[in-house]
């Protein structure tokens, strides 16, 4: 077995593990395979493995990848900052994207979207912590873009998408991941079609999963060091 299917077959388990002691259906977590600045190759590696889908956050490197991996039945994410002028490939080229956080991006998504395809999957980005560092809504704004995200006939919402700031220790992770998880089942409460918390990446899954995740994006652990 090659190190890439065991490193795999070893985060399942340990995603196995935690559901377990959170009394969480496995079934509810969806593992996303971070792929940026990692080859086709070990994106196909992966693939032969059973993972399905993968993130990208440059549109061009995405491009490049998924050129070489026409044959695979691979779902495709986008988890990067949109630039206006990019908007209709990934639209046309992606199922989910990740990262929307301000208005004008919704009606050109959807615009793009070709009304044959399914519509394109949307979580909103929130800066939950307002890092000034960092992409994302503000979570007094979140409303306002669902509201516009459910009127548009080629988008689906289909959650929110969190980046909290780093932190080495559990307890402080946790504490993170449960103060967005409150906020994700408020917004619930208004719109009950969401079903996506994407929260936890290689460092602070097992935190995101206990704190209500549905879908952590995992790269370093499965992949290994990126390509420069």
């Amino acid at each position: 077995m090659n190190r890439i299917a065991f490193t795999l077959e070893d985060l399942q388990l340990e995603i196995a593990k935690t559901c377990a002691k959170g009394q969480i259906f496995q079934e509810n977590v969806r593992l996303i395979a971070v792929s940026k600045r990692q080859s086709a190759q070990k994106v196909r590696q992966l693939a032969n493995q059973g993972q399905i889908e993968f993130a990208e956050n440059q549109l061009q490197e995405a491009q490049d990848k998924m050129a070489q991996l026409t044959d695979l039945k691979a779902k495709w994410h986008f988890i990067g900052a949109i630039q206006s002028r990019k908007c209709k490939a990934i639209a046309q080229q992606f199922d989910w994207v990740q990262s929307v956080d301000r208005e004008k991006l919704i009606a050109k998504l959807n615009d793009a979207r070709n009304s044959e395809q399914p519509p394109l999957n949307v979580c909103i980005q929130v800066n939950y912590f307002n890092e000034p560092q960092k992409s994302g809504a503000k979570p007094l704004e979140v409303q306002k873009l669902a509201n516009i995200i459910i009127n548009m006939p080629n988008l689906k919402l289909r959650g929110i998408m969190v980046l909290p700031p780093k932190q080495s220790e559990f307890s402080k992770q946790k504490q993170q991941f449960d103060e967005i998880n409150d906020f994700y089942e408020n917004l619930k409460l208004t719109y009950p079609q969401m079903d996506t918390l994407s929260m936890g990446m290689s460092s602070d899954f097992e935190a995101a999963i206990l704190s209500g995740s549905t879908m952590i994006r995992v790269g370093t652990s499965l992949f290994g060091a990126r390509q420069d």
